[in-house]
C-alpha cells in the first residue's frame, strides 16, 4: 500500500490560553502517565489534562473520540496500540469521520506502529495530525538476552491475544525470529472467537506451555497480562517457567525474572515533549519524527532467580541491574 506523507497540518501557539490534552489510556498507564504529567508540569506551559481509562474495552473508544471532540481538545494522547487504532485508525481509515483527523494526536507505548498501519517510518507518521514515540528494542535483543542467560535455551513460550493488534504483531515477529534464530516457539492464543481473555483461564494456558516443554515465557505485548501480572508471573514460577518481559515493572513489582525495556517514566516524558512541541511551539505533528527511546536497561529479579534455581551467570550480572523483593 503506497502512503504519501501529509504536511498540511499546523498548530498556532498561544501563550495565554490554557490548552486541553485528552489522554486515553488504561489502568496500567503508570508510570508512563506519571512521566507525561511531570514533564508537562515542569515545562510551566499552561495545560489541562483530562484522563480517560478505556478499561481495555475497544467498544468504548468511539465514545471517547466523540467526547474529545465535544471538549474541543487541543491534543489527544493515546497509550497503547488498541487505543491509538481506535482514535486514528489505520491508513485505510483516512478520511473516515469515525476517527480523528482534525485534532493533533500523540501516541505512545505502541509495540510496532508500522505493522499496525499507524505510521510510515521513524522520519514521520505520514499523517498530518499524528506524532508519536517508540520504546521497544528489537525483539532479537530479547532472544539474545535469554541465550546469554541460559545457553541451553531452545524453546520459547508465548501467551498472546488475537483480539489485541499489538499482541498479534509481536506473535508474528516471534514466528519469523524462531526461524532465523533457531528456537521453537510455542504460542497459545488467549482469545478464542474474539472473546476477551479471563484471568481464571490463566492456569490452563500456563499448563499447556508447561506440557510443551517451555521453560522461558516471553510476554511479547499484552495489556491483559500486564493487568494480571501477579497471577501470570507467579503461575509461571510454580510451573518452573521464567518470564521475560518488555515491561520493567513486571520484574520490580511482580515475579518476572528479566526485563529488557526503556524506563516507562522516560517514555512518558518523550510523549510530553512531542505534545509540547505541538501545543507550545506550534510545530506540525506530521513534520515531527517519531521519537525513539535511546536507553534500554536489563533488569533481573534475584529472588525469582533463586526460587527457580536459575541464577544468572557472572557475565550477565555485569550488564544487568538486579532487584530484590
Amino acid at each position: 500500500m503506497a502512503v504519501s506523507v501529509l504536511l498540511a497540518f499546523s498548530v498556532s501557539p498561544s501563550i495565554a490560553e490554557t490548552k486541553r490534552i485528552f489522554a486515553i489510556t488504561f489502568d496500567m498507564c503508570d508510570p508512563i502517565c506519571e512521566g507525561f504529567q511531570a514533564e508537562v508540569e515542569e515545562s510551566g506551559f499552561d495545560v489541562e489534562i483530562v484522563w480517560r481509562d478505556y478499561e481495555l474495552d475497544k467498544s468504548r473508544l468511539p465514545g471517547l473520540v466523540a467526547e474529545a471532540r465535544e471538549l474541543e481538545a487541543d491534543l489527544i494522547l493515546t497509550n497503547g496500540t488498541n487505543a491509538t487504532l481506535g482514535v486514528v485508525g489505520t491508513f485505510d481509515d483516512l478520511g473516515d469521520d469515525g476517527f480523528i483527523g482534525e485534532i493533533p494526536v500523540v501516541f505512545t507505548n505502541v509495540a510496532n506502529p508500522f505493522s499496525a498501519g499507524i505510521a510510515v517510518d521513524f522520519d514521520g507518521t505520514g499523517r498530518a495530525n499524528v506524532a508519536g514515540t517508540f520504546n521497544r528494542p528489537e525483539e532479537a535483543l530479547n532472544i539474545q538476552v535469554i541465550k546469554t542467560y541460559d545457553d541451553s535455551f531452545d524453546t520459547l513460550g508465548l501467551l498472546y491475544n488475537s483480539d489485541e493488534a499489538n499482541s498479534v504483531i509481536k506473535h508474528d515477529e516471534l514466528v519469523d525470529l524462531s526461524r532465523t534464530m533457531g528456537f521453537n516457539l510455542v504460542a497459545v492464543d488467549m482469545s478464542q472467537d474474539g472473546a476477551r481473555p479471563e484471568p481464571e483461564d490463566l492456569p490452563a494456558w500456563l499448563d499447556r506451555l508447561k506440557e510443551a516443554g517451555v521453560r522461558w515465557i516471553y510476554i511479547g505485548s499484552s495489556s491483559f497480562l500486564q493487568r494480571n501480572a501477579d497471577a501470570f508471573t507467579r503461575g509461571a514460577i510454580v510451573r518452573d517457567m521464567a518470564v521475560v518481559s518488555p515491561y520493567e515493572h513486571l520484574v520490580r513489582k511482580s515475579d518476572a525474572l528479566i526485563s529488557v525495556a526503556a524506563h516507562l517514566k522516560d517514555v512518558g516524558r518523550l510523549a510530553a515533549q512531542q505534545a509540547l512541541r505541538i501545543l507550545r511551539d506550534g510545530e506540525s505533528p506530521g513534520d515531527l519524527p517519531i521519537v525513539r527511546a535511546a536507553d534500554f536497561a536489563i533488569v533481573v529479579n534475584m529472588d525469582v532467580a533463586r526460587e527457580l534455581n536459575r541464577m544468572p551467570p557472572f557475565a550477565f550480572l555485569q550488564i544487568a541491574d538486579t532487584v530484590h523483593d
